[in-house]
């Protein structure tokens, strides 16, 4: 599947809608969220520093008295559709300064880290750029906005955002509901040719166990049931223990299973190289971690993998699978692929098929190649046309979406526990997850949201499943 194109008129994310507005006076911040589920963490965390200035949010951009975009750089062309959407906020800026009424308008997130400056060149509207590493200091960045300044902070922060992040009151975590995501890890050292990330995000950088524990009971404590820890690389967290020394992920797994109440864990985005047998242990030992794993291979062809610098080969790649669900045979696994990769021949494709076959997976993003700026692969000749780019990305689709829906089928008719997460479309009717992150809908009492229960599934749809409670 691939990822829709992002507009600005789309809704707030589902982690920023923290419940009815009380009436009050205090301003107001739309957030809108670009990209990965990081950046929705890194929303939440600014939505939440941003409380203590008397910011209150919302979903409605035009009450909004500060309007932030908080940007992904990974797709092509992710710098444009941001200044096209400042465009539509400098008309809207100034139609609200006409009707007597002040909006501050911020870039955030990886394009703020690539563009700096020239943000503010570009789109005059823009009041401040803050980077990914540097959103702490976002509430005193607008107030020397305020004071007349036009505030551009991309540098790599010497000090540990997350000690200065305020984690929000119990009431707005339970209103965010019974899921969250938790950084646990940030940037990238693979460097893979293709990806801006190490560039946009920086260097590897875990956090240390105490403050990821601190965080996950605060959320267990407001009513969350399961947590995904987050990181571009997250199964390279290293983060230091409680007596100094450098955990795995692993590690923290088995840490983070003994808190009272969290009844599950998940954990992405992954690299082959840094899946260690500790860390394959804790899949086979806790029933806590929920047997799903996303796994990027990006391609099948051992001459691409060399081009991208994965470091691993598809027999590595392979091999590991199999140890995997040697550990947990109920595992779903989850994959990334890019078709048209520079140099991508006819047979290279082909042997991305195969891999896919062989793996057979539950699910899976697909993307067309799109050069970087300044990454490696920008460079390389023998540029696939987008016409072949085209055709192959529908033919891994197709066998993609075969694998998912046939996983969907084998699940009609086991009984599995689901965790009840938001009301359905159709009146008494929830929306929960399954083990292997499918939607699964049945009929069920909204005071049941939160509640893991027993059910049978009985069918499927195009991107989820029906089930009858037991």
């Amino acid at each position: 599947m691939t990822k829709d194109s992002l507009t600005l008129d789309a809704p707030a994310t589902d982690a920023l809608q923290l419940g009815p507005r009380d009436g009050s006076n205090s301003r107001k911040v739309f957030i809108k969220t670009y990209g990965c589920q990081m950046n929705v963490y890194d929303s939440t965390r600014m939505s939440d520093a941003l409380a203590r200035d008397g910011y209150e949010p919302t979903e409605d951009m035009e009450e909004a008295d500060l309007v932030l975009l908080n940007t992904c750089h990974i797709r092509e062309k992710a710098a444009e559709k941001v200044y096209s959407a400042l465009g539509r906020l400098r008309d809207m800026k100034k139609r609200k300064a006409a009707d007597g009424r002040e909006m501050m308008i911020g870039v955030t997130g990886c394009v703020a880290q690539a563009e700096g400056e020239e943000i503010l060149r570009r789109a005059p509207a823009v009041d401040v750029v803050i980077g990914p590493q540097t959103y702490h200091r976002l509430p005193d960045a607008l107030r020397r906005a305020k004071e007349g300044q036009r505030v551009v902070d991309t540098e790599y922060a010497i000090e540990d955002k997350f000690e200065h992040l305020p984690i929000a009151e119990k009431t707005k975590i339970r209103a965010r509901g019974v899921t969250a995501f938790l950084t646990v890890q940030e940037g990238c050292d693979k460097f893979c040719t293709f990806c801006v990330v190490p560039y946009t995000r920086g260097s590897e950088v875990s956090r240390p166990v105490a403050q990821i524990v601190e965080e996950a009971e605060k959320l267990v404590d407001g009513g969350v049931r399961e947590i995904t820890l987050l990181g571009q690389n997250v199964n390279a967290w290293h983060g230091a223990g409680p007596t100094g020394q450098a955990w795995s992920l692993g590690n923290l797994l088995y840490r983070l299973a003994e808190i009272p109440g969290l009844a599950r864990l998940r954990y992405t985005t992954s690299h082959p190289r840094d899946m260690d047998d500790r860390l394959i242990g804790a899949h086979r030992d806790l029933r806590t971690l929920m047997p799903y794993l996303h796994l990027p291979v990006q391609a099948g062809s051992d001459r691409i993998l060399k081009a991208m610098n994965r470091r691993h080969t598809s027999a590595e790649y392979l091999a590991l699978i199999e140890k995997i669900r040697v550990a947990r045979p109920d595992i779903a696994l989850s994959g990334d692929f890019i078709v048209g990769f520079p140099g991508e021949t006819d047979q290279d494709f082909e042997d991305t098929l195969r891999l896919i076959e062989e793996v057979n997976y539950a699910q899976a993003f697909s993307f067309k190649y799109s050069t970087r700026p300044g990454t490696p692969g920008a460079d390389l000749k023998d540029q696939v046309p987008e016409e072949v780019k085209t055709e192959r990305l529908e033919r891994l689709q197709a066998l993609l979406l075969k694998q998912q829906h046939a996983f969907a089928e084998t699940c009609v008719g086991k009984v599995v526990d689901i965790l009840l997460e938001k009301p359905g479309r159709m009146p008494g009717q929830l929306i929960g997850r399954s083990p292997w992150l499918q939607s699964v809908n049945v009929d069920a009492k909204a005071s049941q949201i939160g509640d893991i229960i027993n059910v049978r599934i009985t069918g499927t749809s195009t991107n989820s499943l029906f089930a009858d409670l037991l």
